[in-house]
């Protein structure tokens, strides 16, 4: 059974930094694609950063320059480095998998990101 935990979350003040980590159990996530969303209230769930199963990393325009998403297949976690937070940042941030072996899609349960200006 695929599971996925994200952790990192928190409170910090625009300016500021975190750093968000999707742990994987049950799959090889080097055997699929790994991304990040937010969904802040009331709004919809859009992508932030998707990292493929080949490394290939793509940003939405919003974050670009300021997030990093990185991958240790060795801990078969992924990595969302946040910089330069903005009180826009704030949201419910997901980690999401799909395998590429059958476009299976899996989410972790979400953490939350609050940027105070």
């Amino acid at each position: 059974q695929v599971r996925l935990v994200e952790s990192g979350g928190g409170l910090v003040q625009a300016g500021g930094s975190l750093r968000l980590s999707c742990a994987a159990s049950g799959t090889t996530i080097s055997n699929g694609d790994m991304a990040w969303y937010r969904q802040a209230p009331g709004k919809q769930r859009d992508m932030v950063a998707r990292i493929t199963s080949a490394g290939n990393a793509n940003y939405a325009d919003s974050v670009k320059g300021r997030f990093t998403i990185s991958r240790d297949n060795a801990k078969n976690t992924v990595y969302l480095q946040m910089n330069s937070l903005k009180p826009e940042d704030t949201a419910v941030y997901y980690c999401n998998w799909v395998a590429s072996a059958n476009w299976r899609s899996y989410w972790g349960q979400g953490t939350q990101v609050t940027v105070s200006s």
